[in-house]
């Protein structure tokens, strides 16, 4: 049996050699970041002990920088920056994601005092420029005092029920809003990019195949 067959013992691509262990890590880096990152927003949006907004915001950070910096060392050539960019992209939108399926355990009935409508550009959210609207309202005990949404929720002085979390982890948002189903789905595809892109492209995968012979 040759030792291209057993793929342990001197198989240049296989998993046992130094490029197949290079090329999967490469494959798997998105779908880990994504894993860590999500639990670590939910953790911070969520849990009881949940560190403060200036830690949450500084580890997730530095988690997603460090994850575009390691996809773009181990993926080869162009596809190593896109590719890294397809992970910001997805990461910012697993901790969208994450935010909006937060608990929101206080609701408030409010008067919507003034309507601003802005234009935003979003990075996470496909690119491109968007219209946000964003609300000042009056509630009971002043918070939360401002709510930003895709659309006009209410004329203003008209009223609205916001869901909120009283320790102010999460934005506040609409009672009853739909999951974000559709930030969850670029996501996927953002990441299914990515993944694709590492397995194609890899550096580790570039030296096995030029290393095999014939």
């Amino acid at each position: 049996m040759s030792s291209r067959a057993t793929g342990s013992t001197g198989s240049p691509a296989g998993t046992g050699s130094p490029a197949g262990a290079g090329s999967w890590t490469a494959t798997v880096l998105p779908a880990f970041c994504a894993v860590a990152v999500y639990a670590w927003s939910a953790w911070s949006f969520g849990a009881a002990s949940a560190p403060s907004t200036t830690v949450a915001v500084s580890v997730g950070g530095a988690a997603i920088l460090a994850s575009a910096v390691a996809y773009y060392l181990l993926v080869d050539g162009i596809m190593g920056l896109w590719g890294a960019l397809a992970l910001v992209g997805a990461l910012l939108l697993t901790v969208a994601t994450a935010d909006q399926w937060a608990s929101r355990g206080a609701v408030a009935d409010c008067v919507v005092v003034k309507v601003h409508e802005e234009r935003d550009v979003s990075v996470g959210e496909g690119g491109g420029e968007r219209t946000v609207y964003r609300h000042t309202l009056r509630c009971p005990g002043g918070y939360p005092s401002a709510l930003s949404e895709d659309r006009r929720v209410a004329p203003d002085g008209g009223e609205v029920r916001i869901a909120y979390d009283p320790r102010q982890r999460v934005a506040p948002a609409l009672e009853g809003s739909a999951p974000p189903w559709g930030q969850a789905f670029l996501a996927v595809l953002l990441l299914a990019a990515a993944t694709a892109g590492a397995r194609r492209f890899s550096r580790a995968g570039r030296r096995g195949r030029e290393d095999r012979p014939g």
